[in-house]
């Protein structure tokens, strides 16, 4: 039998928010912003970050840099920020030496989330990314899922798992697409969702869980 799992990255793989702060601040140095826009972004760049952002951004404060010169930076700042703990990089290379197919399916712009991935050494443990910057479209929809099991090169009639924190998109997007799912609790569960089939504290206790699959 198939064993595919595919990931979440911010909020599951990686922590996003403390590599945020890191990176508004450094940009905001780099750039000689004023706390206004400090304060504009942390606000703005809140759930996700696109280059279009960063043309409001120029727009709002009358910045002279390029919209495009000001987002390269910030995806350079961010992918150093950014960080995957040794334990979950350890779990997934015990995935993949259990014949596990690893994916990872996130709401980002693809260049940013490609970015993190290389920074904190995810990239040689997936097998197939699909950022919703790359077809425009959003989890929970299952396009994205479809794109991710084939840049893994399997299918999702195989069936699998999908690993998030976020309920609606992770484990919603999950189950529409016939996967199992495992939530990372945190945020609020909205009423009428289905059931995760596992609820854990944090990604290694779904490796963990994933691996007894193996056994």
């Amino acid at each position: 039998m198939a064993r595919l799992v595919f990931f979440d990255l911010d909020g599951t793989l990686v922590d996003r928010q403390s590599a945020l702060s890191d990176a508004v601040t450094e940009l905001c140095r780099s750039r000689g912003l004023p706390p206004a826009a400090d304060k504009w972004l942390r606000t703005e760049l809140a759930d996700r970050a696109t280059a279009g952002d960063f043309a409001r951004l120029r727009e709002a404060f009358g910045l002279e840099a390029a919209a495009g010169h000001l987002w390269q930076e910030y995806v350079e700042i961010m992918a150093a920020a950014v960080t995957c703990r040794p334990e979950v990089l350890e779990g997934l290379a015990r995935l993949r030496a259990a014949a596990w197919t690893i994916g990872v399916i996130t709401n980002g712009a693809g260049d940013i989330q490609r970015a993190k991935l290389a920074g904190t050494g995810l990239a040689s443990l997936v097998d197939g990314v699909a950022a919703s910057g790359d077809l425009e479209i959003r989890k929970p929809d299952r396009r994205l899922f479809e794109l991710g099991a084939t840049r893994c090169g399997v299918s999702l009639a195989d069936s699998g798992w999908m690993v998030g924190d976020n309920p609606a998109g992770d484990i919603g997007g999950g189950h529409q697409a016939g996967l199992r799912t495992i939530w990372l609790r945190g945020r609020p569960w909205p009423h009428r969702l289905a059931d995760a089939h596992h609820v854990v504290d944090d990604v290694t206790d779904a490796i963990a869980i994933l691996l007894e699959e193996t056994e």
